[in-house]
């Protein structure tokens, strides 16, 4: 199973290049991949009395996030499925995409890739046992179903398609995350096999069971949130033949199924399940009849469908399964076998309007015979699958001893939503290929492009499935037989039914001749009713308004939300978030319960007088007019924390806080230079007391709270655990780096995120035309920047000699001899000093973040003696690539910790024998703080390059046209 979802993701990386090669001839190798993957499918098929095929590894124990696959009979069911109709779509598209006028697609590479890719995350939703990781696999097909509905992404109509599919599936699937959680949680387990062999029971179950259904109802398109698979129908129709017919939709029912044997009788399952699968297969069917669009036609088939099928496998009882099972089977062959002929239709006439075809069967027969086989078996004929389903869906639902009272409302429901199918069947097949009365071809028929053989094989396989099967159902039956048999018997005889083409005459095949006949006589009597006005008026509103009506008040609200909350004012966004801050705490703190704190306010004579100078320092800031005077007074405090972290033992901390200050004084003085020295008198005076009174009480709300978690300590602290963790797992003696790059390595992993974000965010504004780039280079330099200054008088402390390159290119009244002679002498001390933290952070302190601080140190102090030349002398490497070799590195550590038998993201040793060293070990963690160093050095160039050399040229730019505009 790993080996399939591997090669699918190495297809899907490598499409593009295989498309941009060869083109669309690159979906036939692709094609193999999941034909391959049916191989494996058929040699590990489950079977009765053994175990199934099972992998677990152990990923993130602690959250329950192993990787847990399972591949029973329902498995391997919807894998054939998913893989077969996967490999057939793929085969599809080398013709589906070929034009006549000879266009290329742009988008098709990456098409390719996420069509692949969707084929792999759908295996991976059948097969997994873990419930948490099928919700990831779940919220996988979401986006890449996003992705290939708004293929044509220049259409307004794809664009909000998708946008449509995207907000109703990923609602449901947050509604069914919050349901996995409380069954989890209840039961202890997360593996599906274990939760259904041992249901829990409890009003929280049911409010889980209900949640989860949500998230399966809105998958498979089941009323109310039925409207977004007919708006999908603007993606290519090898999408809606995969996604919407065989593959996506079938999620939802597939969890449906999946729960049914331990959830079936739960409060609230069967109302929910059944009611809304028969408005579903009414409503739709009812839409279905009333379309002319051969796609719309199909899709709110699907929907109906798709409703009854969900009232079979989630009705209960071992009969029911098996027919549902069955329906499932037999409409992925007819549906996509369909959508496949809309294509071709529409590719060889350009249109697929019903009121503009005929004469289609005369002139494409063999398209018309495929067409007719999948239409027979949607109608339900014989001897096709559809007919086999249909025939044991009537026979179980009368005689089902699970749906109890609900068992003549279901029947009644199916009957009705059958006719309604087989009109849209018979309006299909005329719409499409009918002579409509004609006395010839049309010239739109009579100019169409004949489609090559290759065109019709994927079709005519799904459509001759249907027969065969249809044929011979056992083969059939056997399979799904072993999935219905986990369910508990709903009655006497429950279990007995077996799927076959003839059962004898009785009620099944009446109500199969009733349906036909009704139906049929519908459709030919269309005119004689569209006279009488019926089935003018939808039975319900229209949900496409409803949910546009939805998306404007959400719009609406969060404007005026926003409009109240954030007026644009620096200021007040601040007083809000820390008053919120300051008075939630408070108010939890003062309504529940205390415990008496014990702590003591010093614990050396030295400590109260830094905690002085800080404090004087902090009131001199509030007052200060001078923006420097203040930026240092502030880095004052910032130094003085350093200094308790160091007289409390934490080196690590003191040496981070030590660098971190100095880079944000850096930062704020290159800032500085844009703004006036001293802020206006009234700014400093307005609310010069309410922002200390809020600032005294946002550090005693913290201080409380630090004070108030140490005395409700009831157990041993954690930390005292942690030197051993940090030896003994982390293979290191430095805790604090340990606790970073192992221990708590993906809250690193998402903060170094955040910076790169915030690198690219920042950059992004300052650099408005062109964001990416390496820093200026003296070779870049049209003419140096003293050619256009006056000349300036000698200095004795400038020389002719320049020790930095940069500084041939500076304003001479901006040099300093004795600051360019000290960085070159210790540039490299800074550096070396760097790689040293680097190293050693494992064990001493020190560390990726503070080794790429020292970096960034060294980088800042050659640009402020070379200027913006000289920082891309020193490193003449975009930030933006540093950036992503960093992130690249630090999460790629958790493939390789993997790849060596470690958990995800943890310390995995490698031992070398080297000559004169001998044995040399080297921890996997390193790799994860080189990406964190790489990450760090990025944003502090980043932060050079934009708030330090592009102010300089406008600052530069702006001298200039002063000095012309003065000269003038």
């Amino acid at each position: 199973m790993l080996v399939i979802l591997l090669a699918h993701a190495i297809a899907a990386a490598v499409a593009p290049l295989l498309v941009h090669r060869w083109g669309r001839l690159a979906f036939y190798p692709l094609a193999l991949v999941p034909a391959a993957s049916l191989i494996w499918v058929s040699l590990n098929w489950p079977q009765a009395g053994r175990p199934a095929p099972a992998v677990d590894i152990p990923w993130v124990p602690e959250l329950s996030m192993n990787i847990t696959l399972r591949f029973d009979t329902l498995s391997a069911v919807m894998s054939v499925l998913v893989l077969g109709i996967g490999a057939l779509v793929l085969f599809y598209c080398a013709e589906y995409f070929h034009h006549r006028d000879g266009h290329t697609e742009n988008r098709l590479p990456s098409f390719a890739a996420e069509l692949v890719a969707f084929s792999g995350a759908m295996f991976g939703l059948v097969v997994t046992d873990n419930m948490l990781l099928l919700y990831t696999f779940w919220e996988l097909t979401t986006v890449l179903s996003f992705l290939l509905v708004g293929h044509y992404a220049e259409r307004a109509t794809s664009r909000r398609a998708a946008m449509q599919a995207l907000l109703v599936t990923t609602a449901g699937g947050l509604a069914m995350l919050a349901g996995i959680v409380i069954l989890g949680h209840t039961a202890g387990t997360y593996l599906l096999s274990q939760l259904v062999l041992a249901p829990p029971h409890g009003v929280a179950v049911g409010v889980g069971v209900v949640l989860v259904l949500i998230g399966a109802l809105s998958k498979s398109a089941i009323v109310p949130f039925h409207f977004w698979l007919p708006g999908a129908m603007a993606a290519p129709t090898p999408v809606s033949a995969y996604l919407h017919a065989a593959a996506m939709v079938k999620a939802g029912v597939y969890l449906i199924a999946r729960l049914a044997p331990g959830f079936a009788d739960s409060p609230g399952w069967r109302p929910t399940v059944i009611t809304l699968g028969l408005v579903t297969m009414l409503l739709a069917g009812w839409r279905a009849v009333r379309e002319y669009d051969l796609k719309l036609i199909l899709a709110f088939g699907t929907v109906s469908q798709l409703g009854f099928i969900s009232v079979m496998v989630g009705g209960g009882g071992r009969d029911l399964m098996l027919a549902g099972l069955a329906m499932l089977c037999a409409h992925a062959l007819f549906k996509a076998t369909l959508f496949m002929v809309v294509g071709v239709i529409d590719h060889s006439t350009g249109t697929r309007d019903i009121r503009r075809l005929a004469w289609l069967g005369r002139r494409m027969p063999g398209l018309f015979v495929i067409a007719a086989g999948a239409t027979a078996s949607m109608a339900a004929l014989p001897p096709f699958l559809g007919f086999v389903a249909k025939e044991a869906d009537f026979e179980t639902i009368a005689h089902s001893g699970s749906l109890g009272a609900w068992a003549p409302v279901v029947l009644a429901g199916v009957v009705f939503g059958s006719v309604f199918t087989t009109i849209y069947s018979l309006r299909f097949l005329w719409g499409a290929f009918a002579r409509k009365g004609s006395r010839g071809p049309t010239t739109l028929v009579a100019n169409l492009h004949r489609p090559p053989a290759t065109f019709l094989i994927p079709p005519a396989i799904l459509a001759a499935a249907g027969l065969f099967f249809g044929l011979a159902p056992s083969r059939l039956d056997h399979t799904l037989d072993d999935y219905a048999g986990t369910l508990p018997a709903a009655g006497p005889g429950d279990g007995d039914y077996t799927l076959e083409l003839w059962h004898g005459f009785g009620l099944p095949v009446l109500l199969s001749i009733v349906v036909l006949a009704a139906g049929t006589a519908a459709f030919f009597s269309r005119e004689r009713l569209r006279r009488a006005r019926i089935g003018r008026y939808q039975p319900l509103a229209n949900a496409d308004r409803v949910y546009d009506a939805i998306i404007r008040g959400a719009d609406v609200a969060s404007v005026r939300l926003t409009a109240v909350t954030q007026r644009g004012s620096i200021p007040i966004t601040q007083s809000v978030i820390l008053s919120t801050l300051v008075l939630l705490p408070v108010a939890v703190l003062l309504l529940g319960a205390r415990d008496q704190p014990d702590f003591r306010l010093w614990d050396s004579v030295v400590q109260p007088v830094v905690g002085l100078l800080i404090l004087a320092a902090a009131v001199a800031a509030t007052v200060m007019r001078n923006r420097l005077a203040a930026v240092l007074l502030v880095g004052i405090t910032g130094y003085g924390c350093g200094v308790i972290f160091a007289l409390h033992g934490a080196p690590d901390l003191a040496l981070t806080q030590f660098l971190v200050e100095t880079l944000t004084l850096v930062i704020f003085l290159l800032v500085l230079r844009t703004l006036p020295a001293e802020a206006d008198e009234a700014g400093v005076k307005r609310n010069r007391l309410p922002k200390a009174l809020l600032a005294l009480a946002v550090g005693a709300t913290v201080a409380a709270l630090a004070v108030s978690a140490q005395a409700a300590r009831t157990t041993t602290p954690i930390a005292e655990l942690l030197p051993d963790a940090a030896y003994y797992r982390g293979h290191g003696a430095n805790t604090v780096n340990v606790l970073l790059v192992d221990i708590r390595a993906w809250d690193t992993l998402g903060e170094i995120s955040v910076l790169v974000v915030a690198a690219t965010g920042v950059a992004s504004l300052v650099f408005r035309n062109r964001r990416f780039g390496s820093a200026p280079r003296v070779s870049d330099a049209v003419q140096p920047d003293i050619g256009a200054l006056p000349p300036v008088p000698y200095s004795p402390s400038v020389s002719d000699t320049t020790w930095l390159r940069g500084s041939e290119l500076r304003d001479p009244r901006y040099r300093s001899l004795v600051l360019e002679v000290a960085t070159r002498m210790i540039f490299p001390l800074i550096m070396v000093l760097s790689v040293y933290f680097f190293f050693t952070g494992h064990n001493s302190p020190g560390g990726g973040f503070a080794g790429g601080l020292t970096a960034g140190l060294a980088l800042v102090l050659r640009y402020l003696a070379g200027g913006r030349y000289e920082l891309g002398e020193t490193l003449p490497l975009d930030a933006g690539k540093i950036l992503g070799a960093g992130l690249a590195l630090s999460a790629g550590t958790a493939v390789g910790s993997m790849l060596l038998g470690a958990p995800a993201l943890s310390s995995a040793v490698i031992s070398l024998q080297l000559p004169l060293l001998g044995t040399v070990k080297i921890v996997t963690a390193l790799f994860f703080d080189l990406g964190v160093y790489l990450i760090v050095v990025g944003l502090v160039l980043d932060v050079l390059r934009s708030l330090g050399a592009r102010i300089d040229v406008e600052m530069a730019e702006t001298s200039s046209v002063s000095e012309k505009v003065g000269t003038s």
